[in-house]
């Protein structure tokens, strides 16, 4: 009869095995977005309205790790330009319609429309990521540090023209800095799995499209910003307020507070994640 110390060592290397086995998605290998929960809630504070903190104040900051933080400005249909705390640049979704006035550090883009894409993107752009692969069916896969952002992505399917099927057409991007994870989910076109799920980890903050229509439907939609439990949703692709306010009434008013701000700046930190679920508005410019 073995030994213990024998049983041990098989019963571990049957388990090694066994995980060797299980499929883990591109995304998840990086562990840059671990699930956990966000902390105490606080309030989100509009760029526009914040005052400049004394020397004294910046420099007391810095030093608690309090100034990391993540800007959003809206500029319209699916395109966010975020800045970084280290100042590094990403516009989502880049087009040649709609698009920031300064020419970004990284751009982002699916090709569902070409309002979501580019063919000739800004030559400045030092890094330009396209949402689909140059070999049909294979998706995109990125692990890219630049500065103090981590960008990778989570390859998704797009229905044709033809009602059929386009595998790995468009990505979600995921985008970590200051210790938050914001996914932009591009022109999603159906709800997530279990798997998508586990491989997009914590999710803080979504930038959704709402549109109903050319993305996911309305329910759809709802069901997947349930499924991620991020703490703070901003819709965009909407066409106007009957589309908005189609998404917005659907939402469970005990599950997510909604909010609509002045300004289509919008910083964020992890201190500032409010601590239920809340859907902010930000106009387009």
């Amino acid at each position: 009869m073995p030994s213990s110390s024998c049983l041990r060592r098989i019963q571990s290397g049957l388990i090694a095995l066994a995980l060797s086995c299980v499929a883990v998605p591109a995304l998840a290998q990086a562990d840059r977005c671990p699930k956990l929960v966000a902390e105490a809630p606080a309030r989100i504070i509009p760029a526009a309205f914040r005052l400049p903190a004394a020397p004294q104040e910046a420099l007391f900051r810095l030093a608690a790790g309090a100034s990391d933080e993540v800007t959003l400005n809206y500029i319209g249909h699916s395109t966010f330009l975020i800045e970084t705390a280290g100042g590094v640049t990403v516009a989502t979704d880049y087009n040649d319609y709609v698009h920031p006035d300064v020419v970004p550090r990284v751009a982002t883009m699916n090709r569902a429309h070409s309002t979501h894409y580019s063919l000739n993107p800004d030559p400045g752009i030092e890094y330009v990521l396209k949402g689909w692969s140059d070999t049909p069916g294979q998706p995109a896969r990125y692990d890219l540090d630049v500065g103090d952002l981590w960008v990778g992505n989570l390859a998704t399917n797009t229905r044709d023209w033809e009602g059929g099927t386009t595998r790995n057409g468009n990505s979600i991007f995921v985008f970590r800095a200051a210790d938050l994870c914001i996914a932009h989910l591009g022109h999603l076109h159906h709800t997530l799995t279990e798997d998508d799920i586990a491989a997009l980890g914590r999710i803080d903050v979504v930038l959704a499209p709402v549109d109903g229509s050319y993305t996911l439907d309305v329910d759809g939609m709802v069901e997947v910003l349930r499924s991620l439990e991020s703490p703070l949703v901003i819709p965009m692709h909407y066409f106007n307020e009957t589309t908005l306010n189609a998404f917005l009434n659907r939402l469970g008013a005990r599950e997510f507070v909604v909010e609509r701000n002045a300004s289509s700046t919008l910083s964020v930190s992890r201190e500032s994640l409010p601590g239920k679920p809340t859907v902010i508005v930000l106009p387009q410019r």
